[in-house]
This record gives structure tokens, C-alpha cells and sequence, in this order.
């Protein structure tokens, strides 16, 4: 059960780099992930939930630009994987499965680059605008991020 949270978790972070970061400092933060002692116990330090959060608010409201970048470029996928893999082994190490944690959510992140990215095109041509399917990508992601970390 451990292992699909962290892969749930990943695949936020495929959808929306920064959110999974944020959801997971924030429950770190407020004692939901239990991450003292482990290599992680930075995401539950007071400021780490402000600045992921900032970072998913500007990503946020960012994406809702027309000439946002591509998810799959390298700089935004190698994002993508790097946030999947932290908050994937942060649900992990909770739960003492950190490299089990870690890699469930790096293949959670490719699974959501990609995946995210074809359904995206595919509400992008059928509401023949980007907005309604960006929107919609938006409240998955919180969502599924409010679900991994609320069970995990």
C-alpha cells in the first residue's frame, strides 16, 4: 500500500512538478508523514512547506500561460522525475521503505510526465482550447496529492 502512494505521489509530481513536494513538506510539516530521523526530515523544517508551496502556487497559475513549455523537455521531465523521486521516498521513508519509496515514485513521475501529457493534448483537442484541460489537470492533481498523503 506504501509503494502505490509513493508511485501516486510520483505521478502528481509528473503532472505538477512542484505540488508533490509541497503536499508532502506540508505533511511532513503537520505530523502526517513521520519523516524525523530519516534522511528526509528536512521536508517537516517550518519553511520547506512555504517555499514548495509558493513553487506549486507559481506553477499553478504559470501553466495557465499559452506558451508554457513542454513537460517532456529535458529540464522540465528531469524536474518531474527529481520531485517524483523525493516525494516518493519522503512517503517511503515514513514508513522505513525509502528506496522502495524512492523508486515507486520516480516511475509514478514518468508515468504522469507522459500520461499527463497525451491526455492533456487530447482535452486540448477536444475542448479546442488548453485552458479547460489545464484546469482539469489542476484539480487531479491536488486531488490524488491530497490522497497519497492523507493515506500514507
Amino acid at each position: 500500500m506504501i509503494l502505490l502512494l509513493a508511485l501516486l505521489i510520483g505521478i502528481v509530481a509528473g503532472l505538477r512538478a512542484m505540488l508533490a513536494p509541497a503536499a508532502v513538506a506540508i505533511a511532513a510539516r503537520f505530523g502526517g508523514l513521520a519523516l524525523a530521523g530519516t534522511p528526509l526530515a528536512f521536508m517537516g523544517y517550518a519553511w520547506t512547506p512555504w517555499i514548495f508551496g509558493i513553487a506549486a502556487l507559481t506553477e499553478l497559475v504559470t501553466d495557465q500561460l499559452p506558451s508554457t513549455p513542454s513537460r517532456k523537455i529535458p529540464v522540465q521531465f528531469g524536474t518531474r522525475i527529481v520531485t517524483g523521486a523525493l516525494s516518493g521516498a519522503c512517503v517511503g521513508a515514513a514508513h522505513g521503505m525509502l528506496v522502495g519509496g524512492l523508486i515507486a515514485g520516480i516511475v509514478g513521475a514518468v508515468i504522469g510526465t507522459y500520461g499527463g501529457s497525451a491526455l492533456r493534448s487530447a482535452m486540448a483537442r477536444s475542448f479546442k482550447s488548453d485552458r479547460p484541460g489545464a484546469l482539469i489537470e489542476d484539480v487531479v492533481a491536488i486531488v490524488l496529492a491530497w490522497i497519497a498523503v492523507s493515506m500514507a
